[in-house]
């Protein structure tokens, strides 16, 4: 009866044993778990410094965009006729001239001598001719002599209208109005025929000439609007309109060439200046934008990261925002800008700058002291 006892007090205390031994165990691998995910939560990648934005909806008006060039709708290099001696500048450079203006005169001393000479000489022929007219009424003279008399009066008269012109070249005048260039020009200076003397630009207003592509032929039509820019003059616009289309596609590029009419009453414009022309184009359109930084480009596609929420905490505790890159579809550009078609929602925070060092499930600080440019007019900053 003794032996029954014992046996139940031994397996009483293997039972025990065990039970404590399966515990520790039990306790041991819960404990190796929790310094586990507190190593993993320890050796997590840092999160990351960016900056985002809140995708939205912007009212777009389509423009088309070319790169031209700026020509006064008159303008010519004045120069000489004829060959001379500089007498007079009757000009500044650099001030407006009127049409007829007289700009310089040359030496026209012997000239004039001999207009006066040849005049002498018409108004005797002139005489002889009214003399031998009378002689004829009366029939003292044959007709043969009377019209030699007329032919030699002609031809000196048409001698002192020549000798006049030459004279009269010899005044170098504004061919129309406008703006006077600098001159080289000095009083002794001898001159030959073609020597420059002086620019005269007509500039108000003043032509402007770019090209389109062909296919952007059926936006455009006489009378248009266009806005025209330079950097010489900051974010300061000037208006105009198209005054002509080229009837004619250059073959080789397959653009047209457009002249617009630039209103320049200030002055401001010259020939010879590049500018932008925009010209609108259609009605406005609503597209969802993001900065151009904000897309990444690659092989596969483009793509931006995204803000989601987190959902784990790190080793102080927090939850932070993670990372998640997305494919979209962009669209057409403004400046800054890019609209996006597809891809992302009105209202999701996209990462701007900073997504070199991303990831998907990379926790994010973000941090927009400092953001990128989102303007739909950019202009050049000189330094």
């Amino acid at each position: 009866m003794t032996e029954k006892p014992r046996m139940t007090k031994r397996m009483t205390i293997m039972l025990i044993c065990v039970g404590l031994l399966l515990a520790l165990l039990v306790g041991f691998n819960q404990f190796r778990s929790y310094m586990f995910a507190k190593f993993m939560a320890s050796n997590a990648a840092p999160p990351a410094t960016v900056s985002a934005v809140v995708a939205g909806y912007q009212t777009w008006q389509p423009q088309l965009a070319a790169v031209g060039s700026l020509r006064a709708v008159r303008g010519v290099d004045v120069t000489t006729e004829i060959a001379g001696l500089v007498r007079e500048i009757a000009f500044s450079s650099g001030q407006e001239a009127k049409a007829g203006q007289i700009l310089v005169r040359l030496n026209d001393d012997t000239d004039v001598a001999l207009l006066h000479s040849l005049q002498a000489t018409a108004e005797l022929a002139q005489t002889v001719y009214q003399r031998d007219q009378a002689q004829y009424d009366i029939k003292a003279i044959a007709k043969a002599q009377l019209d030699a008399d007329a032919a030699d009066l002609k031809s000196k008269k048409a001698q002192v209208a020549q000798q006049a012109a030459l004279v009269e070249k010899k005044t170098i005048r504004a061919p129309f109005a406008g703006r006077l260039g600098i001159t080289t020009v000095n009083p002794g200076q001898y001159l030959n025929p073609g020597d420059p003397i002086v620019t005269l630009q007509a500039i108000d207003p003043i032509y402007a000439d770019f090209y389109l592509p062909q296919q952007q032929l059926g936006q455009l039509a006489i009378g248009q609007t266009i806005v025209v820019d330079t950097n010489a003059f900051g974010g300061q616009t000037f208006t105009g309109k198209i005054q002509s289309l080229n009837p004619k596609i250059d073959s080789t590029t397959r653009n047209v060439q457009i002249e617009a009419t630039v209103d320049n009453r200030e002055r401001k414009l010259l020939p010879g200046m590049y500018a932008n022309v925009k010209i609108d184009a259609g009605a406005a359109q609503r597209y969802l934008t993001l900065p151009q930084t904000a897309i990444t480009y690659n092989p596969y596609g483009a793509t931006v990261f995204i803000v989601k929420p987190g959902t784990q905490p790190n080793a102080q505790g927090k939850t932070l925002p993670v990372a998640q890159q997305v494919f979209v579809t962009p669209g057409p550009t403004r400046g800054d800008q890019v609209a996006i078609l597809k891809g992302v929602a009105e209202g999701t925070q996209v990462v701007t700058s900073g997504q070199l060092k991303l990831k998907n499930g990379v926790p994010l600080v973000i941090n927009n002291s400092v953001q990128p440019a989102d303007n739909p007019n950019p202009a050049p900053q000189e330094q």
